[in-house]
């Protein structure tokens, strides 16, 4: 057969016109360090190309692929090859070695499907030729198991090799924060102390646990005091910093997989000790609590005029000249979007009065909950005429929209937390902040 011409002789010595073959050269990575496998793609398409300019081979296209063969379907020019060979573009692969098109199960069963669909006529490689006979499926499915067996292989072989480092105390992966890999091949898989960022990540877990440092106050602190970054030169996030305070790894112990109960003593030089760790997580843990149960009336409801950060809330207590306390909610700029906003704070009971301006001059239609209001004022003046005995011909003179800004003012006023928060969050306007005055802002 004489794949090149197109012509295949019988034995009755009739030529019978055969389909060209049209292929496409196939090229992916090795499994060498990244570096190189970049050259083996170029050294790949060199050797095929010079191959198939011997043998006449119709190269119609070429393609590079850079993803893992380990795993089925997760190759995306691997699949468009498929397809196309399935929509009759190629009929024929060009390709380095068998295992260059599969390492795995899933894609060599697809090689093979479309060989027995009489789509793919050959596979060549640089010393071997399979084509739809028995035979050579056969031996390129045996090659493309030897690829998925060495594979396997390597990956059983690696994770005996994790084992026995991590057994060893010294820590498998990329360091975590303040440690660096050792460069030298004597100390190979050990951790120096990052002279530079080792000391703030002491400093980080000492304010926390001595000067009661929340994660977002060191975020600030780090990145607009310090111009702190992390190895990749990059600004600490916050995740990242309640990562660090949740890393026993500074104090020398480690677990390996994470989340697996598989503990080691690390033989890396400590940052902390131990008590310093726990007393940072408890500090952390104390937070937690107390932000999840205390809950403020107005927090989150308006924006700062200045920077367009949430309003947040804090508490303050003052000792009297009687020994008594006395115990104030003041409301500022969270100061998210700018550090240092220069919005000032306002007292509860000040900005109490200013939402009262507000709804003064409110339309009542732009309260989004008037009809509960009205609800509520309707039970309220049933329970005076029937529980009371109050004569209501006043109350028919009086306009509606008066009685629900009045509510309104009262549950301002006199309402709970959630009455309050409901009513300003079904607002239809956006309610601006700006130096103790609260300014209405359509949407």
């Amino acid at each position: 057969m004489n794949m090149q011409q197109g012509t295949m002789q019988t034995k009755s010595g009739v030529a019978v016109i055969a389909p060209p073959v049209k292929y496409c050269l196939y090229a992916r990575k090795s499994t060498e360090s990244e570096e190189r496998q970049v050259l083996s793609i170029d050294s790949q398409i060199k050797e095929m190309l010079l191959l198939a300019e011997k043998e006449n081979l119709n190269v119609i296209e070429i393609k590079r692929e850079s993803h893992s063969a380990k795993e089925t379907g997760q190759r995306p020019v691997f699949n468009e090859i498929i397809e196309e060979i399935r929509q009759g573009k190629f009929n024929g692969v060009l390709t380095w070695a068998p295992d260059r098109i599969s390492r795995n199960a899933g894609d060599l069963g697809k090689i093979v499907d479309l060989m027995d669909a009489g789509q793919l006529s050959e596979i060549r490689t640089y010393g071997q030729r399979f084509t739809n006979s028995p035979s050579e499926k056969f031996l390129l499915m045996i090659l493309g198991s030897q690829a998925k067996l060495e594979n396997d292989n390597r990956g059983v072989n690696v994770k005996r090799g994790l084992r026995a480092r991590v057994e060893m105390g010294f820590w498998p992966t990329m360091p975590p924060l303040g440690y660096l890999t050792q460069r030298s091949m004597d100390k190979k898989c050990q951790l120096m102390v990052d002279p530079a960022r080792a000391p703030i990540v002491k400093r980080m877990f000492e304010r926390v646990a001595h000067e009661s440092y929340s994660g977002r106050k060191l975020y600030n602190w780090l990145k607009f005091e310090l111009n702190f970054y992390t190895r990749g030169n990059k600004p600490l996030t916050l995740s990242g910093i309640y990562r660090i305070l949740d890393n026993p790894f500074y104090y020398g112990m480690f677990e390996f997989p994470k989340a697996s109960g598989n503990w080691y003593q690390g033989k890396h030089q400590p940052l902390i000790t131990q008590e310093l760790f726990e007393k940072a997580k408890a500090q952390l843990k104390r937070d937690q609590i107390v932000r999840q149960n205390k809950e403020f009336s107005f927090t989150k409801l308006f924006t700062c005029g200045y920077c367009g950060s949430t309003i947040c809330a804090e508490e303050k207590w003052k000792v009297l000249k009687d020994g008594t306390s006395a115990h104030y909610i003041y409301y500022g700029c969270g100061r998210a979007k700018d550090r240092n906003c220069k919005n000032k704070y306002i007292r509860e009971e000040e900005l109490i009065i200013e939402l009262l301006k507000i709804l003064d001059k409110l339309n009542i239609n732009e309260l989004g909950m008037r009809s509960k209001l009205e609800d509520e004022i309707k039970r309220f003046n049933i329970f005076q005429r029937s529980v009371l005995g109050a004569a209501d011909k006043e109350r028919a003179k009086t306009d509606p929209d008066t009685d629900v800004r009045n509510y309104a003012k009262y549950l301002l006023k006199e309402g709970s937390i959630i009455e309050k928060r409901e009513l300003l969050g079904n607002l239809r306007s956006r309610i601006m902040y700006k130096d103790k005055v609260l300014t209405l802002v359509q949407e």
